[in-house]
């Protein structure tokens, strides 16, 4: 009973031991231990606690001093790490830097841990500087130049050929754009001019034919070309006047066409007329005393019982241009639509190249 006894309370005595040994604890680590002036190291605080426990670190402000000559210049938090036996680690890092060449010694740093102060054990933070030998200066360079990257073919590469092509066209716009400078324009504005109206010219016709030419009825070919000429007058009038081509039909075509819209009665003395002058044409018909006088009024009454007054004084005369010109022409507007598309590719080349170069050399 006895031993049993002396075994129970040596298994409390040891169980009472690792509690204690798993209680809250602070340690703290440096690395690097040395650094030179100016160069930078990390305090790593790290707090061991219940889970649920709470624990808050030392808060220090960029450019604080944790000790006198050494610097903080930030603090971040790593997280909470799970542990055995229901523990947990929550680490918080230091950045620490210096400008002075000594042994530092860096005080404790305190974590409370749910309502008690917890304290890790001093670090030492050696800061060396680098040596200057006075005693031969020659060997002391000045700073270098700003070094250039090195050259890289393949960043270069597209920039170049486009430049290569951009030059080719630039000469190509260059070549048409002279072709299209020794090709001169064709000009030819459109013209108005004052036109007769088709019974004026009719009347101008009749006019000089009965002032010039007065038809002897003993000579056959003075009466033929005299109808000749009246039924030529009164067939372009016609032409002009209702629209069909008169001076390609025969005199019965016409007469027919006419009965549409001109009056009965002026159309049996224009078909008279024109009968008389198919016999004189080509039947060798002598005409009549006075007939010829008669059919020339039948005429002029016809044109002035159709005549249309009102009718535009001022005709539009459009330029005509030969084959050799309407070729050039056609030449001049491809040369310039092709001009057009090559300036056009040639801005957007170049604003791509400079943009490139200019992202290659920021």
């Amino acid at each position: 009973m006895k031993y049993r006894l002396f075994v129970l309370l040596f298994i409390q005595f040891l169980g009472h031991l690792v509690i204690q040994a798993q209680k809250a604890s602070v340690e703290a680590t440096i690395n690097p231990i040395e650094i030179l002036v100016g160069e930078q190291t990390q305090v790593r605080l790290t707090a061991t606690m219940k889970e649920g426990g709470t624990a808050v670190f030392p808060v220090f402000k960029a450019g604080q001093y944790l000790t006198p000559g050494v610097e903080v210049l930030a603090s971040t938090e790593e997280g909470v790490h799970e542990k055995e036996n229901g523990f947990v680690e929550r680490s918080v890092v230091y950045t620490l830097t210096s400008f002075e060449d000594t042994l530092y010694y860096l005080p404790p740093l305190e974590v409370i841990i749910d309502g008690q102060s917890c304290k890790s054990k001093s670090l030492a933070l050696k800061v060396l500087t680098v040596e200057v030998d006075t005693l031969h200066p020659e060997k002391f360079y000045g700073p270098k130049n700003v070094q250039n990257n090195p050259f890289l073919w393949e960043e270069w590469s597209l920039s170049f050929w486009l430049s290569v092509f951009l030059l080719v066209l630039l000469t190509i716009g260059y070549y048409l754009y002279l072709r299209l400078h020794d090709n001169k324009p064709i000009i030819r504005p459109i013209r108005f001019v004052k036109r007769l109206l088709p019974h004026q010219r009719a009347m101008q016709e009749i006019e000089t034919l009965r002032a010039d030419l007065r038809p002897e009825d003993d000579n056959q070919e003075s009466l033929k070309l005299y109808y000749t000429k009246l039924t030529d007058a009164l067939r372009k009038y016609i032409e002009e006047r209702y629209g069909f081509s008169a001076m390609e039909m025969t005199s019965s075509q016409i007469i027919d066409h006419l009965m549409k819209s001109a009056d009965a009665k002026s159309l049996e003395e224009l078909r008279h007329l024109f009968q008389t002058a198919d016999l004189v044409k080509f039947a060798k018909y002598s005409t009549l005393i006075n007939e010829n006088d008669a059919n020339l009024m039948s005429a002029i009454e016809f044109i002035n019982e159709t005549k249309q007054e009102n009718e535009p004084v001022v005709q539009e005369v459009k330029p005509t241009f030969t084959e050799e010109e309407q070729r050039s022409r056609t030449q001049r507007n491809v040369l310039k639509r092709t001009i057009l598309g090559v300036a056009l590719i040639g801005t957007g080349l170049l604003a791509y190249i400079v943009y490139s170069l200019y992202m290659l050399l920021a």
